[in-house]
């Protein structure tokens, strides 16, 4: 998966986020792991000063400084970095002079936050799961009697002499269609699964043709796709839906009117379901618009959790279910004018 050409092909098959820094503080090389970390392209940034890439450039242009006139490595184990407006990441960064043509210095990353993330995620399955089990029994249990008042319903419109009283008869059939549906979309993702090959750029593309249908001329859907992601093993269908419910979720968000971007990469050496995989895919799902409301945002999994009043909740609990039933992940970061969905893909171990 490194980058055709690449001086260090070494580098790209690592877990740990490295970048390499030559003369005048210049970048040379982005491996995989860094690029996936803060979100960058390595061929964008190659010939860049540091301070140029990374919003918080001058704290790491003098921990360079310091190893580079001590020629000794260090290591800053609450390092805040980023490349942007999507804020800083907590890290522990090692700088390490080298002595090779052409490069200064390397410079290695690692999340402080990811051990933190990982029993975050666990504790929001296992909590999204429990309220996904009371609502499946309890979608059981109202479909019966739902059949019932509607069948009654109808039964009472045939007897009703005065037509003007059937509108009341189709309140009630309407309401229970209504509430059906309802209890359709609480047990839908429980079907099995078709697995086979899947290549999720075609059913992002899916998706993005079936929101744009849906805000005609007024959404802008932006692609930034890695085109050389192999294609993963999953239920088509199921992804297409889990995407779509998250990217719909955005659109509502900024009521047709705004910017969705769909990006793609690589991730190495992650953890998803409590087992650590070689590669996954990294779908990162962003919109420029309010943010998510702070009183649910650590609750949006969960079904039945809206912030706007007319939703039902559900879409992301789908999506949820959907990406955890593929051995995935779902992680949201929101703020006003940036919410960013990261979905996480294992990759086949043949890959």
């Amino acid at each position: 998966m490194s980058s055709p050409g690449s001086p260090y092909p070494g580098l790209d098959l690592i877990a740990t986020a490295v970048v390499l820094v030559g003369d005048g503080l210049r970048i040379r090389h982005v491996n995989s792991a860094a690029e996936h970390l803060f979100g960058l392209s390595g061929r964008n940034v190659v010939g860049h000063r540091v301070e140029e890439v990374f919003a918080e450039g001058a704290s790491l242009v003098r921990a360079l400084h310091y190893a580079l006139s001590r020629n000794s490595g260090f290591t800053d184990h609450e390092f805040a970095l980023s490349t942007g407006p999507e804020g800083s990441r907590l890290l522990s960064c090692t700088v390490t002079p080298v002595e090779a043509p052409g490069v200064a210095a390397s410079l290695e990353f690692n999340p402080l936050d990811q051990p933190l993330r990982i029993v975050r995620e666990e504790h929001t399955w296992l909590q999204s799961e429990a309220n996904r089990e009371l609502l499946r029994n309890l979608a059981h249990e109202i479909k019966n009697p739902l059949g019932g008042i509607r069948g009654a319903a109808q039964l009472l419109e045939h007897e009703l002499a005065r037509p003007s009283l059937k509108e009341y008869t189709q309140v009630v059939i309407k309401e229970a269609d209504r509430l059906q549906q309802l209890m359709d979309r609480l047990l839908m993702p429980h079907r099995p699964s078709r697995v086979a090959r899947v290549n999720l750029h075609e059913a992002l593309e899916r998706v993005r043709s079936l929101l744009l249908a849906e805000a005609p001329g007024t959404l802008k859907i932006r692609r930034d796709y890695d085109t050389s992601l192999p294609e993963l093993e999953g239920d088509r269908e199921q992804l297409i839906q889990a995407v779509l419910n998250i990217a719909r979720n955005s659109a509502q968000a900024l009521e047709g009117k705004g910017t969705i971007i769909f990006r793609t990469r690589v991730a190495r050496g992650v953890t998803l379901a409590k087992r650590r995989r070689r590669l996954a895919i990294a779908l990162e799902i962003i919109d420029d618009g309010p943010g998510i409301a702070p009183e649910i945002r650590e609750r949006i999994f969960y079904p039945l959790v809206s912030g706007r009043e007319a939703g039902t909740g559900l879409g992301l609990s789908i999506a949820q279910t959907f990406v955890g039933q593929h051995h995935g992940s779902i992680e949201c970061d929101s703020r006003p004018g940036h919410t960013c969905f990261t979905v996480l893909l294992p990759l086949p171990d043949d890959v």
